[in-house]
């Protein structure tokens, strides 16, 4: 279970999430959508500590840390929280000097001290997870946008994180290789693995999340079930939000 209490975060002056408090129960997908700049990829990234909050509580599985304005968090409880998660962030982030399987085992054996061929082992297994087994030994280079986050999806999924993350895992690839990745990540969920989205993709929101987080301003306006956020809001802002993105886009929600 992830559990978000009184989470706050400010740059200098500028207040990006406020008083932000979220329940995330294990198994589930949660999707958090909203206008840009409201604070989704923000939340995101303060689960995993890539952003640290300026206050407030995290709490994933037995671990957690308070933070406040005057208070130092320590590397190592950092690592605590970080060890549980996997991140797959909107522009892949692979890396180029390695293969598709050597992107996959690349934290498995330089963090995690796994001898080559348990890791080996461990990425072909994911690769073909994702279908992506056939292109295990290509270069990142040579591979489509939806091929690459697919291998991101696998590597993320390497050290069997607690929670899987993913900051607007399709918004930087066409309808058709979007598809391949929302396909993916319904498999996963699927199969009962936890995700926190940050996405505007509506159909993948839709699709595959039993929870909707709307935001706006850093402020959450409204959570529930993906069939009543999508189906009835009960904010007006909500139902203004949702309408104006089904005027754009042939989604089926």
């Amino acid at each position: 279970m992830i559990e978000l209490s009184h989470i706050e975060k400010r740059f200098g002056d500028n207040v990006i999430l406020k008083d932000i408090n979220l329940v995330i129960p294990e198994g589930t997908v949660t999707a958090l959508v909203g206008p840009s700049g409201g604070g989704k990829s923000t939340l995101l990234r303060c689960i995993n500590l890539l952003e640290i909050p300026t206050a407030g509580t995290i709490r994933i599985g037995g671990e957690a840390i308070t933070f406040a304005p005057d208070k130092r968090v320590a590397w190592q409880d950092i690592q605590k929280i970080r060890r549980q998660t996997g991140m797959v962030f909107q522009n892949f982030q692979l890396f180029p000097h390695q293969t598709a399987i050597g992107n996959v085992m690349e934290g498995l054996t330089t963090v995690l001290r796994w001898p080559q061929d348990k890791a080996r082992a461990r990425a072909v297994e994911l690769l073909t997870k994702v279908g992506m087994a056939h292109k295990m030994d290509a270069w990142p280079s040579t591979l489509s946008g939806g091929q690459q986050q697919r291998v991101a999806i696998a590597r993320a999924l390497a050290p069997s994180p607690r929670v899987l993350l993913c900051d607007e895992p399709t918004s930087a690839l066409d309808p058709e290789l979007a598809a391949e990745v929302v396909d993916v990540l319904g498999k996963l969920a699927s199969e009962g693995t936890t995700m926190v989205m940050a996405t505007h993709d509506l159909r993948l929101a839709s699709k595959i999340a039993n929870n909707v987080v709307f935001l706006e301003a850093g402020n959450v306006v409204e959570t529930g079930s993906s069939s009543s956020i999508f189906g009835a809001p009960s904010q007006e802002r909500t139902r203004q939000f949702i309408s104006t993105l089904n005027a754009g886009h042939s989604y089926d929600i």
